[in-house]
């Protein structure tokens, strides 16, 4: 079943990362990038990180792929330390 996404729920979604990133409970790192045309510091912040994904991957449920998000990132007691 092919999931379609409107622009509307992409709004949405990185207004979602925008607070997980915001919010010191999650791991919200950059990441490096080898393509310096596309990413001149050689980093993608998170937000973008994840928009890109969805936006290449529309089979994914937004809301089920921010769900797992939440799970996978959020910091553990001893994490946070």
């Amino acid at each position: 079943m092919k999931v379609i996404r409107d622009e509307t729920e992409l709004i949405e979604a990185k207004a979602v990362l925008r607070r997980m990133e915001a919010d010191p409970s999650f791991i919200t790192e950059s990441a490096y990038r080898a393509n310096a045309e596309r990413w001149p510091e050689h980093r993608i912040s998170f937000i973008d990180i994840h928009m890109e994904y969805l936006n290449t991957h529309p089979q994914i449920s937004t809301k089920d792929y921010i769900s797992n998000l939440r799970l996978k990132l959020r910091k553990t007691q001893t994490s946070r330390k």
